[in-house]
């Protein structure tokens, strides 16, 4: 399972990286989703790495991010009652369970939107410079674990 989170914005993007970000449902700044690793996803990835950060999340991060940013069709909230009807889960809790084993996806809940609307990092990324990525002191790229500190700052 992989989280990709878009930190560059839409302006000077040349067209094909901007069609991966759109097909990866990373249309606009602070979108993040929760991806099912595969070779197909590592070349999207690859091919847009200057634009998102992503990282292996924690399944306490998964659990937080469809409870407290999960929206419906009319930008409803998700409730564990509305799991319970609408997928094969109980709860939310055991939805992220199941995602985090790769079991399940978050599209497997009807009517549950797949991206993630974020906020700006509470005390900003932590890089200097957007273009660079993480090893280079900047803030796109892989981040691995380090990924799960950023999601806590901007939920």
């Amino acid at each position: 399972m992989v989280l990709a989170i878009r930190v560059r914005g839409q302006v000077r993007v040349r067209p094909q990286i901007e069609d991966t970000l759109d097909k990866l449902f990373l249309g606009r700044l602070h979108q993040a989703r929760l991806l099912t690793f595969t070779s197909s996803l590592a070349g999207m990835i690859t091919k847009s790495k200057d634009y998102i950060t992503w990282g292996e999340p924690t399944e306490e991060v998964i659990e937080k991010l469809p409870r407290k940013l999960g929206r419906l069709p009319a930008n409803g909230r998700l409730t564990d009652a509305y799991v319970k009807k609408n997928s094969s889960h109980s709860s939310i809790k055991a939805l992220a369970k199941a995602i985090a084993s790769g079991n399940a996806k978050v599209t497997d809940v009807e009517g549950l939107k797949p991206v993630f609307r974020l906020t700006p990092p509470s005390k900003g990324y932590g890089g200097k410079k957007r273009s660079l990525s993480v090893g280079m002191g900047g803030i796109t790229g892989y981040r691995g674990e380090g990924i799960n500190e950023l999601v806590i700052r901007m939920i």
